[in-house]
Parts: structure tokens; C-alpha cells; sequence
């Protein structure tokens, strides 16, 4: 392997546009496009701070990790759609709590909503395939994340240039241009070895496989949340994460410029400020969960000073349910409890008499329970991270 200070910078290359008949471009153009260098047999070499905060960051993860391993089946739900939610809105798609978990019982009214429960399960994939870190297994997140976009071609890589820039309809003086597609293939099997790697330090490995996915833009949408799903695919592969997600896209968010100053700096030779940007994310995303995570004990506990019900009663074992889905339908409802459908009712009644849950018709899909408690907490986080600074 080989280790250097200076990462290789990304290449160019000279490619003609052709501009489609629908633009108003005056004919075929030259732009530059980039060529990521292989980074297979690379050693990131960090400044000697950067280092020392990503390994910091690896032990608070894993520390944070198992103290909820005993709790993965309440806490892994809601940490998994927080990481999905912030990675999202990233992207510029935002939603509440509540219209987050009522997309996925099948609510259409808010899109946002419904591309974010599409990444929540983009990441459960991410996490079910972490012991492959294949090309398949992108692929397969990519094809989850974006099954009803099928303009962005779900699943596949694209064949079409892709640019960050100011216009729409051409790359020309765009401010980074993706790598020719032809190169995609190539390019990613090497970054997935690299990815694959156990030899470097988990979060350095984890920062600089993101940015050289990022680099190489291998979609025609969906990058972003796609390569922050292998982040976390990474981290579980590692072994530093093993029962729940811990949202890093939350401490991102927080600086979204810097994490877009991160990746230019990566292109043009330099691992420290993603490692780092990556780093403090997870320092700041363990905090933030924790602070969660202690709002969902003291409401449970509340519950059980509130709940009059016979000790015997589903109530008791809905409540659980409600803090890892705290809005239900009764099909959810019986599922999580192993009955059957009509003898939910009662119990959800119960919970709704003892103030909570509430019932809400959704237009055309029946009556819905929630607890307004959780779905608070769950935006409090949201607010917690917050996106402090916007993305260009």
C-alpha cells in the first residue's frame, strides 16, 4: 500500500457537448470533466489533529453503539429515519415527524415526505447488505431510494453527463463536472475496495470512501443519500456501529457548507477537512442522540404513571411499539403485537383515553394513532441538528 501526504488531486479531461434540441445552446461545446485518480492501494494520511479527533469520534460511536444494544428494538427505528430525515435534508427535503411516518403507511400528501421514508429504507438497505460493499449493493440502494423516479433511472449508473453549476441545460464553465460515465464501472469497484479495507482507521476510511463516491457522482440523482448510506453500510461493516445508525448526516447538517468545502478540498488533494468535517459530525450526532434518547425514557415513564389499564392489556405493549413508530395504523398495530386485526382496537382506545395517543382519519386510508410526544422529540432533534448554514 502506499502512503503519502499529498492526496492525488482529481484529473480533467477535454469532452464535447452536445446540446440537445430543446436548449438554446448555439451547438457543440468543450468542457472539462473530471477523472478521479484510483484510490484501491491508497493510505490517507490526516494531519496529526484530524487523526486524533477521528479516532475520538470512532470510540464515542461504538461507546454510543452498545450502551443502546440492549434497546435496539425501541431506539434503532427512530435513529435510523433521524439519519435518513437529516441525510435528506441535506438535499433540501424537509418534513415533520409526523408527515414523515405517515408517508410510510402509504400518506401522499407531503412528496417530501414521501423521498424521505424512501431513504429511510434506502439506508435499512444499506445496513442489511454491510457485509458486501459491492457494486450490487449500491446499486440496490440506489434502486430503493429513487423506485418512483424512474426518470433517474433507479438502480442503474448513468450515461449522461452530471455538473454542479450554476445552469441546468449544459456543463460548460460548471463548477465541478463528473467523470465521463464510461469511467463509472472502473471507478466505483476501485473506491468499494477501497471501502472494503480494514487496514485504516474506521472514520478516515468511512470520510474519504464517501468523498471519492461523491466524486465520481456515478447517478443521475441521489448521490448525496446514496453515498451517506454506504457511510453507514461502512461503519457497520467496520463493526463500529452493530445494532443501531447513529445519524452522522445530522451532525453534517449543521454545516453544510463546510461538508461541501470538505469535499472540494478532497478533489484537490487534501483527506484532512473530510475526516474532520466527518468526525465532528459523529461527536455531534452522539450528542444529539443521547439527548433523544433520554426525551423517549422520560416520556415512556410519564406513560406508565398515565396508563390505567389492566396489567394484562396490549396497551402495555403498544407503548414500546409507539416509541419506535409513534404513528400507527391498526394493520401496524396488530403486526407489532402478533395479533389480530380487530383486537388492536381496544387497546389502542386505551391509549387514546389515557391522552396518549390521538386518532385522525387520513383521507382514504382510515383512521391513524400517534403520539404527539414522540413525534416532538423527534422534531426537537431535527431542530438540535439544524441546518445552520445553507448548502450552494
Amino acid at each position: 500500500m502506499t502512503a503519502s501526504d499529498s492526496w492525488p488531486p482529481i484529473g480533467s479531461e477535454d469532452l464535447l457537448w452536445e446540446p440537445s434540441a430543446m436548449t438554446m445552446s448555439r451547438g457543440p461545446q468543450r468542457y472539462r470533466a473530471a477523472i478521479p485518480s484510483r484510490i484501491a492501494s491508497l493510505l490517507p494520511a490526516p494531519v496529526p489533529e484530524t487523526s486524533a479527533l477521528a479516532d475520538l469520534a470512532a470510540q464515542e460511536l461504538s461507546r454510543f453503539d452498545a450502551e443502546l444494544g440492549h434497546r435496539i428494538s425501541t431506539f434503532a427505528p427512530v435513529l435510523l429515519r433521524s439519519e435518513a430525515a437529516s441525510s435528506s435534508q441535506i438535499e433540501n427535503l424537509t418534513a415533520s415527524a409526523r408527515a414523515i411516518f405517515s408517508a410510510e403507511l402509504g400518506a401522499t400528501r407531503s412528496r417530501h415526505a414521501i423521498e424521505i421514508a424512501a431513504n429511510t429504507r434506502a439506508m435499512a438497505t444499506a445496513l442489511d447488505l454491510a457485509e458486501q460493499i459491492s457494486t450490487t449493493a449500491i446499486l440496490q440502494m440506489h434502486a430503493v431510494l429513487l423506485h418512483d423516479q424512474p426518470r433517474h433511472t433507479p438502480g442503474r449508473f448513468r450515461d449522461e453527463a452530471v455538473w454542479i453549476g450554476t445552469r441546468s441545460d449544459s456543463p460548460v464553465g460548471a463548477e465541478f463536472v463528473g467523470p465521463s460515465h464510461e469511467r463509472i464501472v472502473g471507478l466505483i469497484e476501485d473506491a468499494l475496495a477501497f471501502a472494503r479495507r480494514t487496514d485504516i482507521p474506521v472514520l478516515t476510511a468511512v470520510a474519504v470512501a464517501h468523498a471519492q463516491f461523491e466524486t465520481i457522482h456515478p447517478f443521475s440523482d441521489g448521490n448525496g443519500r446514496t453515498g451517506r448510506a454506504l457511510a453507514q453500510a461502512m461503519l457497520r461493516y467496520r463493526g463500529t456501529t452493530r445494532n443501531v445508525a447513529v445519524p452522522v448526516s445530522a451532525g453534517l447538517l449543521a454545516d453544510v457548507e463546510g461538508y461541501h468545502r470538505a469535499l472540494t478540498a478532497y478533489r484537490a488533494g487534501d483527506v484532512s477537512p473530510i475526516i474532520a468535517a466527518f468526525a465532528n459530525a459523529a461527536l455531534r450526532a452522539v450528542a444529539n442522540a443521547r439527548e433523544l434518547v433520554r426525551e423517549l425514557d422520560a416520556i415512556r415513564n410519564d406513560w406508565d404513571t398515565r396508563l390505567h389499564a389492566r396489567k394484562s392489556s396490549n396497551a402495555w405493549r403498544l407503548l414500546d411499539v409507539l416509541l419506535a413508530r409513534p404513528v400507527v395504523d391498526s394493520a401496524t398495530a396488530a403486526d407489532a403485537l402478533g395479533v389480530r386485526q380487530p383486537n388492536v382496537y381496544p387497546p389502542l382506545q386505551s391509549l387514546v383515553d389515557a391522552g396518549i395517543l390521538k386518532s385522525k382519519a387520513e383521507h382514504r386510508l382510515g383512521p391513524y394513532w400517534r403520539s404527539d410526544e414522540v413525534l416532538a422529540a423527534i422534531d426537537r432533534f431535527a431542530e438540535r441538528a439544524g441546518r445552520r448554514q445553507k448548502a450552494t
